[in-house]
C-alpha cells in the first residue's frame, strides 16, 4: 500500500471523535498491563481507534502473537502523544519533516514511545516491537500500512 494512501486514510479517520466500541476497549484492557493501559487511555481517541484496527489486523496475520506482541501493536504510536500535535499539526510535520522540537518528537515517536513503555514496565518484546525491532516488525508494519 502506498504511503500517501495510508496517510489519507489516517487523516480521514482522524476527523471522527467516535469512541472505540466497548467490546474493543475490553479487549484492549485484557491485553495491556495497568501501566500500558494508562498510556493507551491517554492517547487521543483517533489514535486509540487506529491502534485497535492495527492490532486486530496484526493478530489475524500472526496467530501465535503473544500478549507482549499485541501490546506492542496496540501501543505502536503511543509516543506521538509526546509531541502534542493535533491532526493538522501532524499533517504539517509529515510534510515538512522534523524542523521544530515538536515535529522532531512526532518523527521520533517510536523511540519516545519505547521509553514510555519501558517506564511503564512493559515487556522487553513490547518495547522492541515499538522500536521497530524483532521478527514481528514486518507484520506490524503491514498491519499499520493499510
Amino acid at each position: 500500500m502506498s504511503g500517501v494512501g495510508h496517510l489519507a486514510r489516517r487523516f480521514l479517520g482522524s476527523l471522527s471523535n467516535a469512541e472505540p466500541s466497548e467490546v474493543d476497549v475490553q479487549w484492549v484492557r485484557s491485553v495491556l498491563s495497568e501501566g500500558e493501559w494508562g498510556l493507551w487511555a491517554a492517547m487521543p481517541v483517533q489514535d486509540r481507534r487506529h491502534s485497535i484496527e492495527v492490532a486486530r489486523r496484526f493478530a489475524a496475520s500472526v496467530p501465535a502473537a503473544t500478549t507482549a506482541d499485541l501490546a506492542g501493536a496496540l501501543l505502536h504510536d503511543v509516543g506521538k502523544q509526546v509531541a502534542a500535535l493535533g491532526t493538522l499539526g501532524r499533517v504539517v510535520a509529515t510534510i515538512v519533516g522534523p524542523r521544530t522540537r515538536r515535529f522532531r518528537e512526532y518523527h521520533d515517536h517510536e523511540a519516545l514511545g519505547a521509553g514510555l513503555l519501558a517506564e511503564a514496565g512493559s515487556a522487553p518484546e513490547t518495547v522492541e516491537l515499538v522500536l521497530g525491532r524483532g521478527d514481528r516488525v514486518a507484520a506490524l508494519r503491514a498491519a499499520d500500512d493499510v
